[in-house]
């Protein structure tokens, strides 16, 4: 049952990311809509098998790759439907979709195998600890697709050159208050992931901080969160810069998340 409802998924957002690039090419409204309804299906397969996952592992279903990455995944599109039923920025699929369905298609790359919990892991944190880091991690995900839009409008401003993308892409401004509505969504969760990571720590381990290499990229994606927010707030830094900083931002969580885990191990290695 859990291969069928992954496969499905798979294939259900596949068929999205098909509708909503064509969408970009030819920004037909029922395109747009058509791609949100298959979305919205493949939500709710992915629910299924992440549900379907806990009942079968007996716990939150974020303990390896194939997990978190499909978790991850979930969340992007959960945040991302919410934004669209917000903003109705379509176009935003264009970009979001062939991100999760590539974050699912490498969830398939790792082992699917559900082993026994770690016993460090058998704690009421669990769901709270991950869950919020991979809300934030998904939040800043559509920050940077919405940063990369941005980018891409204000290089079609600054060449003068206002083509048809140009035509479709939403206005700078929008764009700007979109990326920042997801980084003000993203940072409290991702602080507050931080700060429970810690009062599992001491926890399971007997110390709040011991400068593990994922609670030390965890904090360097923080501070850089951190300074992005700090400088729209306290000196109004915005625009090209802010969208810059945010892809950056996105690029440290990949490391975060993948290359600690893949290269540099620790207490927070699985795979």
């Amino acid at each position: 049952m859990n291969a069928l409802l992954f496969n499905s998924t798979l294939v259900i957002y596949a068929v999205a990311t098909v509708l909503y690039l064509s969408f970009l090419v030819k920004p037909k409204q029922i395109l747009g809509r058509a791609g949100q309804v298959v979305l919205a299906i493949g939500f709710l397969v992915h629910c299924g098998f992440t549900l379907s996952r806990y009942l079968e592992a007996g716990h939150t279903p974020i303990t390896n790759l194939h997990e978190s990455l499909s978790f991850l995944s979930l969340a992007v599109v959960g945040i991302y439907l919410l934004c669209e039923n917000r903003y109705r920025v379509f176009i935003l699929g264009s970009f979001i979709t062939p991100l999760a369905l590539l974050i699912l298609a490498l969830s398939a790359s790792f082992s699917s195998v559900i082993l026994p919990l770690n016993p460090a892991l058998k704690s009421k944190w669990l769901l709270v600890h991950t869950g919020m880091a991979f809300l934030g991690y998904a939040a800043f995900a559509i920050s940077f697709c919405v940063s990369i839009m941005y980018l891409i409008q204000s290089h079609f401003l600054k060449k003068r050159r206002l083509g048809t993308l140009f035509q479709k892409l939403p206005p700078l401004d929008m764009l700007d208050e979109l990326s920042y509505r997801c980084l003000t969504f993203g940072f409290p969760l991702l602080t507050f992931a931080i700060i429970s990571g810690a009062i599992w720590a001491e926890t399971a381990w007997g110390t709040y901080w011991s400068w593990d290499p994922k609670e030390t990229w965890s904090l360097i994606t923080w501070f850089i969160y951190a300074a992005l927010l700090h400088g729209r707030l306290t000196t109004g830094w915005r625009g090209r810069k802010a969208a810059m900083l945010s892809i950056f931002g996105f690029f440290i969580v990949i490391f975060t998340f993948l290359g600690v885990n893949l290269l540099l191990g620790g207490l927070h290695s699985y795979k």
